[in-house]
């Protein structure tokens, strides 16, 4: 099984968030292998850009990279095409779609998000807390 992990699933613990105790739980099992994640580099660069701090930035880099269970998806120039493609006919914005599109590409059987956004397409959307 095979998890696509949004964004805000990584903001809510870098930024001790309400939630981050769960995320924490959470990622610490796909740091384990005990679950399979990916998150696309998109999220990465976005995580990177709202951290804008180097320590913060360099902690997140190196769970990322010491993570046994997590894949970094590298979108392509086409996969963002597609993702632009889609996002009227779904009604999401551009970085929801790009998930979107990522997640039917690899047959993930769902997306870890705590945006709600999800739940009017055809994806299964699930919480840290539904692993723990």
């Amino acid at each position: 099984m095979t998890l696509l992990i949004d964004t805000n699933i990584f903001l809510e613990l870098f930024l001790d968030q309400e939630r981050a105790d769960e995320c924490e739980k959470f990622l610490t099992k796909v740091s384990s292998g005990e679950i399979e994640g990916v998150v696309t580099k998109f999220s990465v660069h976005a995580i990177e850009a709202i951290l804008n701090d180097p320590v913060l930035i360099q902690g997140f880099l190196r769970n990322l990279m010491g993570s046994v269970g997590l894949e970094v998806y590298d979108t392509t120039l086409e996969d963002e095409m597609a993702a632009s493609m889609l996002m009227e006919s779904i009604g999401l914005d551009f970085d929801d779609s790009l998930h979107y599109y990522v997640a039917k590409k690899l047959g993930v059987e769902a997306i870890i998000s705590f945006d709600k956004h999800f739940d009017k397409v055809d994806l299964v959307r699930k919480e840290p807390l539904d692993f723990l």
